[in-house]
């Protein structure tokens, strides 16, 4: 049995061979959670996609340069964050997220936190989510996509020094920092709650 990493590996050979829809198995395999990843840094869902597209066609074109040093997706991550900051720091691009995806961003995290449908859970679920939403937004670019390959995506330390292309313990660091800053945000919220003043 192959693991993921001899998977993936065993398909960018033949993508490196010239065989076109070998590499199409690794774009069907990784769209999706590159788009989750990408549209957390880049905000607006159609920038995103076009983010992702530019991210694959990156790939692609150094797809030869692929020595398998490290995991396929290790590496298309990092091409995907880099177009990303890329994208962001254009200022032509530079875009603010609207108030219907920042509502998509609550609804999802109160989906994952509601216990029961309780008047007070849901109210604590809801402001938990807002708080939670609040201090993500917040967060300097490079905390928030570190936080975010930890928590959201479930990369290691390792992946994440990889595709952030820093030192593990920049890594380190900047998820501590990220997780104080939620933390500190999060206080008062749950004091409200266990104070029972909802």
């Amino acid at each position: 049995m192959t693991t993921e990493r001899e998977s993936d590996q065993l398909l960018v050979e033949r993508a490196q061979a010239g065989d076109r829809g070998a590499f199409d198995v690794l774009v069907v395999k990784y769209h999706r959670r590159l788009t989750r990843l990408l549209k957390r840094m880049v905000r607006d869902p159609a920038e995103a996609e076009d983010v992702v597209q530019e991210t694959f066609i990156k790939a692609y074109r150094a797809l030869r340069f692929f020595r398998g040093d490290a995991a396929f997706y290790t590496w298309l991550y990092r091409i995907a964050v880099n177009t990303a900051r890329h994208y962001l720091a254009s200022a032509t691009h530079r875009v603010n997220a609207t108030a219907a995806q920042s509502r998509e961003q609550v609804h999802a995290l109160e989906e994952q936190l509601r216990d029961n449908d309780t008047p007070e859970s849901v109210l604590a679920s809801k402001q938990i989510a807002l708080t939670v939403s609040a201090a993500m937004e917040a967060l300097p670019a490079e905390l928030r996509v570190t936080i975010m390959l930890r928590e959201l995506e479930g990369l290691s330390y390792e992946e994440i020094a990889l595709i952030m292309d820093c030192p593990l313990g920049t890594v380190r660091s900047r998820i501590f920092r990220a997780r104080e800053v939620i933390a500190e945000r999060l206080e008062p919220v749950i004091d409200k709650m266990t104070e029972g003043r909802w």
